[in-house]
């Protein structure tokens, strides 16, 4: 039994010793100037992607803090009712912009006081489609009007702005194509705007097709932890946040305020808010509020969803910044400003990384593995650590009971974030140098359930040469974890899996979907060039 407690610790003693405190090099490494123009980048990258990581906790916190001040009730209520007007931007989605009418004409409000506007800027079938639709409606006795663009101009931007100029109401509210509001939606919204401060009230998505495939559920934790905690968050500490485009509705006087709908960048929605909220108008967040709507089912859709997001963000960030840190709002609320329209530089610093890795691994191999847990491994779990507990986190509030079965999730979660780093460096780095694009639709298919397939590949996009070079440096971290294995750094292997999955999964999805669509394209022509009836 003596013998059995002493030899534990001293074969204890012994590992760590011989993995961690070996003196083997000692001496012989002498730190040279290609080192440090090596090692001296590589710090500040982690470093810089760790106080992204710590601002995750920071929000975490934010949101467990302030949870007294949740969705509070509003102030009064309307007698009568205003008026509003429901604004329905599309732009060729005809295999879901009927059941988007059909919704919005069942939303339960006074006729009287409701106009909808079917804003549709459509080069397809969906102009015939969504007009039928309207005189439909209209015939029924529904306040619903087409409006048709030919140019786009300003994209959806510019066609919501259009329709400012014929819109009655004095509250807006916006869905986009795939989504689907509940039918007591604006009784639920509008008596928030009994406060005459407030602007803007924006409710929380959920998800028709979560469970469709596993991708859609990984993109349903993502979502879920911006609404929960980002939005949770900063909504309670009383920070600026966004409008999201859709499932929200604004005081008409707010959006005029700011200056309007304007396209100079690709997340006018954004831009809007943070105009708006410099001038005073209250936002209000309300997550027990939800508006399902459709997720993407494919990679490449959802790559371009995110690459759109990502570069216009970091528009909004060189356009409004400065007038955030000039304006004489509070020093926190510039700080999460920054965070906020900043976050996505994490993605071109994650290919510096990668580029890093596996260099910076051998040099800090001769300087002893002491000085990677110490330094090095901290920082990492900062930075990674810190992305898993967050959406464990929210979906404990949206799940408790099943909250658990995030963790099967997580590797896949993390993996998929890294996956996307060259398509969203690309487009931040596009937003960085002034490159202006044409704003990117994400296409809807209205697959709902798993019986539901993708009707049609015209809509798809393809990624040309990015899937190819994420295969390229998925091998490239298949290297450096031979390298990890054959020089027993083993802590780091799970780590660098991820980097090698997210890599070679979003890039051979999304050549996989490329080459079903070439092969798929010609029959899908012929078959949507045939008649598209109503009701179908």
């Amino acid at each position: 039994m003596n013998i059995v407690i002493w030899t534990a610790p001293r074969g204890l003693f012994h590992y760590i010793q011989s993995h961690y405190l070996d003196q083997t090099f000692k001496g012989l490494y002498q730190a040279n100037a290609f080192d440090l123009c090596l090692l001296v980048p590589y710090f500040i990258v982690l470093v810089w992607l760790a106080s992204y990581g710590v601002h995750r906790y920071a929000l975490v916190y934010m949101y467990y803090k302030n949870r007294g001040k949740a969705d509070a009730a509003p102030p009064g209520k309307f007698d009568p009712l205003p008026r509003v007007t429901v604004q329905l931007p599309i732009f060729n989605e005809r295999f879901v912009v009927e059941r988007l009418v059909d919704a919005v004409c069942r939303l339960q409000y006074p006729r009287d006081r409701l106009d909808i506007q079917v804003l549709d800027d459509s080069t397809d079938e969906t102009q015939e489609l969504a007009r039928d639709l309207v005189e439909r409606y209209s015939a029924l006795g529904h306040p619903i009007r087409y409006l048709h663009r030919v140019d786009r101009k300003g994209y959806k931007a510019g066609a919501l702005q259009e329709g400012m100029r014929t819109a009655r109401g004095e509250f807006i509210a916006i869905f986009d194509a795939d989504f689907v509001p509940p039918e007591d939606f604006l009784l639920r919204v509008v008596h928030q705007f009994t406060d005459p401060q407030v602007g803007m009230v924006q409710t929380r998505w959920t998800h028709i097709n979560r469970n469709y495939s596993f991708l859609t559920n990984v993109e349903a934790i993502l979502l879920d932890g911006h609404f929960i905690l980002e939005h949770g968050g900063r909504s309670r500490s009383g920070v600026f946040f966004n409008f999201n485009g859709t499932a929200g509705m604004w005081r008409r006087q707010a959006i005029e305020d700011a200056g309007g709908w304007q396209h100079d960048t690709l997340t006018e929605d954004t831009d809007l808010s943070y105009r708006a909220q410099l001038k005073g108008w209250k936002f209000v967040y309300r997550q027990d509020v939800e508006c399902p709507a459709e997720l993407p089912v494919e990679m490449t859709a959802f790559k371009t969803q995110q690459a759109r997001w990502a570069k216009g963000l970091i528009q909004t960030a060189k356009k409004i910044l400065p007038q955030v840190m000039k304006s004489d709002v509070p020093w926190r609320v510039k700080l999460e400003a920054w965070y906020h329209l900043t976050a996505n530089l994490s993605y071109p610093l994650m290919i510096l990384l990668s580029v890093l890795l596996l260099p910076a691994m051998i040099i800090r191999f001769y300087q002893g593995w002491l000085q990677i847990m110490l330094i090095d491994l901290p920082l990492f779990l900062a930075s990674t650590f810190s992305i898993s507990s967050f959406y464990l986190v929210s979906q404990k509030v949206l799940f408790p009971g099943k909250w658990y079965r995030t963790f099967l999730y997580l590797p896949f979660l993390m993996a998929l974030g890294i996956g996307l780093t060259v398509t969203n460096s690309r487009a931040v780095l596009e937003a960085l140098f002034g490159h202006q694009s044409s704003f990117a639709r994400t296409p809807k298919y209205r697959v709902e359930s798993k019986k539901d397939k993708v009707r049609s590949t015209r809509y798809r996009k393809r990624l040309g040469w990015v899937p190819w070079i994420e295969l390229l440096i998925g091998a490239y971290f298949a290297l450096t974890v031979y390298y990890a294995v054959e020089n027993e750094n083993y802590i780091t292997v799970p780590f660098l899996l991820l980097f090698v999955l997210g890599y070679w999964y979003t890039g051979a999805m999304s050549l996989f979907q490329g080459m079903f669509s070439g092969l798929a394209l010609r029959g899908a022509e012929a078959q949507s060039a045939k008649p598209y009836p109503v009701g179908v």
